[in-house]
């Protein structure tokens, strides 16, 4: 007689313990949790999602399209098609004053992967790395998940959400690998300045220190000029320069940016991409090459509209009961005091989202030094940011 089959007993998931140190983004859970309340009938106003509001220029659309329509829908080289490389050294050198040559770009999809891939690339269990807080979360989140020690250096309002370089400079060990600069900043819209860039380099000084230097808003500038770490001398070694398509050019559900590094880093850049991703998408960096290289007024017009909202919102958010807001130089964000409410980041974040309809982030989705304040994506018509200020005011006049 034939046994019968027994059903495997259901076991208990065991993760590796690494899983329990990843981070996550809290711009997505808000995000989910606005579209469970619209589902409810409850009308929101998304002023959380990082994402440009414009859509994709033309000319880059009908570059993939027609990328699509002639076959370019198969592999790419891990490290992406020559000619985006040649095209994104070619933008880097003229922005960054820095010969740049198609051997040191390393196309990947989207932004993180590059964030990803230097941390797996240079940081061992146990090392340190600084990093800015307020910060993009995933910057602490994969510090944590390789086991290294994170090392926040705070960024202040009184700085202008700049580094404090003294400060800085006394956070660096013998333990310390790497580096974190972000200009212009998520979540603040600081920016480092040539002398700020100078100051940490010196700070730094021959130590063996790597610089991860994440520029994905630096045409997204609204007032001074952009300067990169890799520009001063020696440096450019040194740095990893992150960039790529999805502010800039909105682009965010294309996945394609890149990272600027030495050829040999480079290399193993390439070999992290051929383990996870195989490829960028083909069509993809099709429509990549158009953006660099064809009409740059889209990008020009975005950055004037949201300087235009960036004026707007933070006059009147200055005039909301509580609230208090510097003016920030780059990015499309606003990230106003809220102290004087007398509510925390997440206390008063959840009450705007639930009673006033207005979802935005507690300053510490961005680390603990962003408590006290709130961050506000500008990436929105003027139309829904004048109704999200008038919902916060009535709110705060009612509740406060």
């Amino acid at each position: 007689m034939t046994p019968t089959p027994v059903a495997p007993t259901a076991s208990e998931l065991r993760l590796a313990k690494r899983m329990a140190r990843l981070g996550s983004e809290s711009a997505f859970e808000v995000l989910l949790r606005a579209r469970a309340l619209e589902a409810q009938g409850k009308d929101v106003i998304h002023l959380e999602i990082g994402e440009p509001d414009f859509d994709t220029p033309a000319n880059v659309i009908e570059a993939g399209v027609e990328a699509l329509q002639t076959g370019w829908t198969h592999y790419a080289p891990s490290a992406g098609f020559p000619e985006l490389r040649q095209a994104a050294a070619e933008y880097i050198s003229s922005t960054r004053g820095i010969p740049c040559s198609a051997d040191e770009v390393v196309i990947v999809p989207g932004a993180k992967p590059t964030i990803f891939f230097t941390f797996m690339a240079l940081v061992e269990e146990g090392d340190e790395v600084i990093y800015p807080n307020p910060g993009f979360p995933i910057y602490e989140s994969m510090i944590n998940f390789l086991g290294a020690k994170p090392v926040p250096i705070p960024l202040r309002e009184e700085k202008d959400f700049r580094f404090d370089v003294n400060e800085f400079a006394d956070l660096i060990t013998d333990r310390t690998k790497l580096v974190v600069l972000n200009s212009p900043h998520n979540p603040t819209g600081g920016v480092l300045s040539q002398q700020d860039l100078r100051d940490i380099a010196t700070a730094m000084g021959d130590r063996d220190i790597m610089v991860l230097s994440d520029e994905i808003y630096s045409r997204l500038l609204f007032d001074g000029e952009h300067h990169s770490i890799a520009s001063l001398d020696g440096w450019k070694d040194r740095t990893i320069l992150l960039d790529g398509f999805s502010k800039s050019y909105a682009m965010t559900g294309w996945r394609l940016g890149y990272g600027v590094m030495r050829r040999d880093l480079a290399q193993h850049f390439g070999r992290l991409m051929t383990n996870c991703n195989s490829c960028t998408a083909s069509f993809t960096q099709v429509a990549g090459i158009e953006a660099l290289r064809g009409d740059q007024s889209s990008v020009s017009n975005m950055c004037a509209e949201f300087k235009r909202r960036r004026d707007y919102f933070v006059e009147r958010v200055n005039q909301i009961h509580g609230f208090s807001c510097r003016v920030p130089a780059g990015a499309f964000y606003a990230f106003p005091n809220i102290r004087k409410t007398g509510k925390t980041s997440k206390q008063l974040a959840d009450a705007l989202l639930e009673q006033a309809g207005v979802a935005c982030l507690s300053g510490t989705a961005f680390g603990q030094y962003g408590e006290g304040y709130l961050r506000f994506s500008i990436a929105n018509s003027m139309e829904n940011l004048g109704k999200a200020l008038d919902r916060v005011d009535d709110w705060t006049k009612k509740n406060l």
